[in-house]
């Protein structure tokens, strides 16, 4: 019996079902809560176990993990890079993917050409171990 002001939610998303008990007014801040806990979390199966593996990559390290791959041996704009981070499943705001390539820069993983706004990101060297060529 719920509670007066107070509501009862059941998510299901893949293998996760959830019940919610909330006053009303927070109902949609709880659901966009428990969703976020509920995407960085992932199944890997493993033969026949189920291994719950954490899925949470910081900016910066989907960057470095671009530039190892040799992604960015050929100039990439921003748009191209916002755009494969989401491809990969990641929702960064633009302006801190555009501040991590800035700190890579001065790392001098990246070279940056161009005009403000029209800025290209190309990698000056392969990471070591690697073959790749820079474009």
């Amino acid at each position: 019996m719920a509670e007066q002001g107070k509501v009862t939610v059941r998510l299901k998303r893949g293998p996760w079902e959830i019940e919610i008990t909330c006053e009303q007014d927070k109902v949609q801040q709880v659901i966009e809560s428990v969703l976020a806990g509920m995407a960085s979390r992932e199944i890997v199966k493993l033969g026949e176990e189920e291994k719950e593996q954490t899925k949470t990559e910081t900016c910066r390290g989907l960057l470095l993990k671009l530039w190892k791959e040799g992604w960015f041996s050929s100039p990439r704009s921003l748009a191209e890079v916002d755009e494969e981070i989401k491809k990969r499943g990641y929702n960064y705001d633009r302006t801190a993917v555009a501040h991590n390539l800035v700190d890579l820069v001065r790392e001098g993983k990246l070279f940056r050409d161009g005009t403000a706004r029209n800025y290209r990101y190309v990698q000056k060297f392969p990471p070591q171990g690697t073959e790749s060529t820079v474009g």
